[in-house]
């Protein structure tokens, strides 16, 4: 599908996945993941606009018409039960796209899981970053530490990469709140426990945004703990997978028990 990367399908799966990056970053990150979850889970990582087979197409500077670009293009994919895991900017969006589908009366998710981000309904006090100047705007990256000094030190590299940064960044600075009542979906979040840009009580801010359950729960690392903590991470999702009964309780399909509960 257009808007989906295939690195591990399975379409004959019992549940789906869908996986919204981070600003900068694509379905990429998830390319692992299906290696890590359970068999019965077909891991559905979202191209945007403007990455990988997408790289010709502009990236979306504004919320809401991004997300419902994104959502006509998972309907003939919410034909099973499905959750949605957004990471930072990803968060955002799968919340958003999760709203548009109850709006319209369209299949909702089962369950959302949002990392690295404040509660939508918490005001951005950020300074905008979006439209430094370059020399800047590297600094600001490198003190984000979610870009590798690699690429940050590649010229012709940042040349494609920054227009789409800038990008994503325009999108979250952007983003403006608007109430409606609480999902029906549960909602479980994730925060690094060394992260400096959003702290547990941001973070603890989702659960006004569900009439279910909701739990936070925190891992080693900072800002990008998606790439240092991956392996807890994983097995704690699949848990809670199951704690929530998305999955089958077939112990087969279950990973190696986490070492240590975040």
């Amino acid at each position: 599908m257009h808007g989906l990367a295939s690195y591990k399908p399975r379409p004959q799966s019992a549940f789906r996945l869908f996986c919204f990056p981070y600003a900068g970053g694509s379905a990429h990150i998830y390319r692992r993941w299906a290696e890590h979850l359970p068999a019965q889970v077909d891991v559905c990582p979202v191209n945007l606009p403007g990455r990988a087979q997408r790289l010709k197409e502009q990236p979306g500077t504004r919320m809401l018409p991004l997300a419902e670009t994104i959502m006509r293009e998972i309907l003939p994919l919410l034909d099973k039960p499905f959750a949605f895991f957004g990471y930072s900017m990803g968060a955002l969006l799968a919340f958003e796209i999760a709203r548009l589908l109850r709006r319209n009366s369209l299949p909702e998710p089962a369950h959302l899981f949002v990392a690295a981000r404040s509660g939508p309904q918490i005001a951005n006090a950020d300074r905008l970053t979006y439209n430094m100047p370059e020399k800047e705007l590297l600094e600001e990256l490198r003190r984000l530490s979610g870009t590798s000094e690699e690429v940050l030190d590649e010229p012709e590299l940042m040349k494609v990469v920054l227009p789409l940064i800038r990008a994503d960044f325009e999108l979250i600075q952007n983003y403006t709140y608007t109430p409606e009542p609480p999902l029906g979906c549960s909602i479980s979040v994730y925060g690094g426990l060394q992260d400096r840009e959003v702290s547990r009580e941001r973070l603890q801010a989702w659960c006004q945004q569900t009439e279910a359950s909701c739990i936070l729960r925190m891992f080693p690392g900072g800002h990008f703990f998606i790439n240092t903590a991956r392996e807890v991470l994983l097995q704690t999702l699949t848990r809670e997978l199951y704690q929530h009964q998305l999955l089958s309780p077939d112990l087969s399909t279950v990973g190696t028990p986490a070492r240590r509960e975040p």
